[in-house]
């Protein structure tokens, strides 16, 4: 049912040309010989109980399935251990059946910052790219979007999807392991798109905001998401080596530097909405996420710097359109 659907909605976008290649692409990705815990993230997912939720809210801070009386004691304790080999669960909130997953991330932080200022999702046909576990992905369906396209090449996000979708069983929200090279070029199609957290992970950022702008249809709107420096650090901040201990950041700009890169790549409209340091109340370890987390890369002598001596991470929200 679900391929059936992702294939009616991508040829509804003009992408029937992609859709051997996509098919290809997935049967590749969604097996043992792609990565070594696929099994077993498999049997995870055959494990959840087979259970109908009594209902389901995808427009609430956690994304909610069911609630606790759906399910015996048999059946709550084979869903959470079902659940926990699926671990680490980095972006979120998440209530199925009573089980509340406290991710990493409080997403629902960062939806809150952004959902006043886009344009609205009724009816509209999306693009996460980068979404992780589809959390937002959810989100933006619960906000009336008709068509959702997550995409992230890490497996194990797909499969934490993969077992939401097992219960909600929305055939217009789909997430798939893909990164952005992936994708068709000058696809020119999706009503909006979300870049959130990615930008900085460019080798040549600007090129990355002119594949953005390749998927939107003109007049479509581009989310962007990403860290950002104070203007008196500079324009642009290239760390030495890691940021935060997080590998492959190259280039984290000030806000009007931004602004400037967008309107060079073509968009218009070119707007911040919102700028927020990141706090380790809204990034932390948790149960459900055992690693490092925030309060581990900062210095503890000085939590405005990171552990490197750099400025402590800062994210702003900007609009445009194509």
């Amino acid at each position: 049912m679900f391929e059936s659907a992702l294939d009616n909605h991508l040829s509804a976008l003009g992408l029937d040309a992609w859709l051997a290649e996509l098919h290809h692409l997935l049967q590749q990705r969604l097996s043992p010989a792609f990565h070594g815990h696929f099994q077993a993230w498999q049997t995870a997912l055959q494990q959840l109980p087979a259970v109908t939720p009594s209902s389901i809210d995808l427009d609430c801070a956690a994304v909610r399935v069911g609630q606790a009386a759906d399910l015996d004691a048999a059946q709550a304790a084979a869903l959470e251990q079902a659940l926990r080999q699926l671990h680490p669960w980095r972006k979120g909130p998440f209530a199925i059946f009573g089980v509340h997953i406290d991710t990493e991330w409080r997403s629902d932080w960062k939806w809150d910052r952004l959902k006043a200022h886009i344009a609205p999702l009724t009816d509209r046909a999306v693009l996460d790219i980068g979404c992780g576990s589809g959390y937002h992905c959810w989100r933006m369906r619960g906000a009336g979007a008709g068509f959702v396209m997550g995409i992230d090449p890490t497996l194990l996000f797909v499969m934490q999807f993969a077992a939401l979708q097992n219960y909600i069983r929305d055939p217009d929200v789909h997430v798939l392991p893909l990164g952005m090279e992936d994708l068709p070029p000058a696809m020119g199609c999706f009503d909006t798109v979300f870049s959130m957290g990615l930008l900085y992970h460019r080798r040549e950022p600007q090129q990355h905001l002119l594949e953005l702008k390749d998927c939107l249809r003109d007049g479509g709107e581009l989310v962007l998401e990403t860290l950002v420096i104070d203007e008196r650090h500079g324009d642009v901040l290239e760390p030495d080596g890691r940021y935060a201990q997080m590998r492959n950041v190259w280039a984290i700009p000030s806000v009007p530097t931004l602004l400037t890169w967008l309107r060079q790549c073509g968009f218009r409209d070119a707007r911040c909405v919102d700028v927020t340091v990141t706090s380790t109340a809204e990034q932390r370890r948790t149960d459900w996420m055992q690693f490092q987390s925030l309060s581990d890369y900062l210095d503890p002598a000085a939590p405005t710097k990171t552990v490197e001596g750099y400025p402590a991470p800062t994210r702003a929200v900007c609009i445009a359109h194509k």
